[in-house]
């Protein structure tokens, strides 16, 4: 055999050697990742009247016994749910959100005993034609609720969730102005976005003032006033 093949041949061998029991041959691998990135924030804010009140209503009855001071309460509930349905209320509605009924004691002259019951008793009415406001309230007081307080104004929560959208779209525009605004000042170059944050503020009801229900006092005005549901998104964008 040629002297030269023998060679070739002796290699082949040493390198099928060394790949099966020799050791591995280290492979590095380098992975760069670009970390800096230019964030702006923005602002939308929509100012809406409220168009939704939600009225909670307290009704407290006072008798001898329980019985009689639960018929007392019942018939002053049931009075106020038909004369509501009259003026439009869906029976979904009006909601009884409490009904309790408490011993009254006498402590005077000796151990305490049992004089009467008192039946406390809340209706919690939603009001989502917002001109009826002020009509449930006194149409309410008129046939036996004794007070009224807590009144919330609040926005529909599908007209909210529209509404929300506007200012996140306000918010989005305004970040990307000042993105660009601030990347020319710096000599900047903005690549694509790459992330997004949003901070949504709930703009929550509105209280209107807790009052009493006493006679001779006129009639109810309560008056929407306004709210605001704003949004703030933050932009994260890869720079070149």
């Amino acid at each position: 055999m040629n002297l030269w093949w023998v060679k070739i041949l002796l290699i082949l061998g040493a390198v099928f050697v060394f790949a099966k029991w020799g050791p591995g041959i280290p492979i590095t691998s380098v992975v760069t990742q670009k970390q800096d990135l230019f964030t702006v924030t923005g602002e939308g804010k929509v100012t809406v009247v409220p168009d939704t009140a939600v009225v909670n209503l307290g009704i407290t009855a006072n008798h001898s016994t329980v019985k009689a001071a639960q018929t007392q309460a019942n018939t002053v509930i049931n009075k106020i749910t038909e004369e509501l349905k009259k003026l439009g209320i869906e029976s979904t509605d009006i909601k009884t959100s409490n009904y309790s009924v408490y011993p009254q004691y006498n402590y005077d002259g000796g151990p305490s005993r049992i004089t009467g019951y008192q039946v406390n008793a809340s209706l919690t009415i939603t009001v989502r034609d917002f001109d009826k406001v002020n009509q449930v309230i006194d149409t309410s007081t008129a046939n036996g609720a004794n007070t009224v307080g807590g009144i919330q104004l609040t926005v529909d929560e599908k007209r909210q969730k529209e509404l929300l959208q506007q200012a996140r779209e306000l918010a989005v525009k305004e970040a990307k102005t000042k993105a660009e605004s601030l990347a020319r000042t710096a000599g900047l170059t903005l690549g694509k976005i790459v992330n997004i944050q949003e901070g949504y503020s709930n703009p929550g009801p509105v209280y209107a003032k807790e009052m009493m229900a006493v006679g001779g006092g006129g009639d109810t005005q309560i008056q929407p006033g306004s709210t605001d549901i704003s949004t703030s998104v933050t932009l994260f964008y890869e720079t070149r």
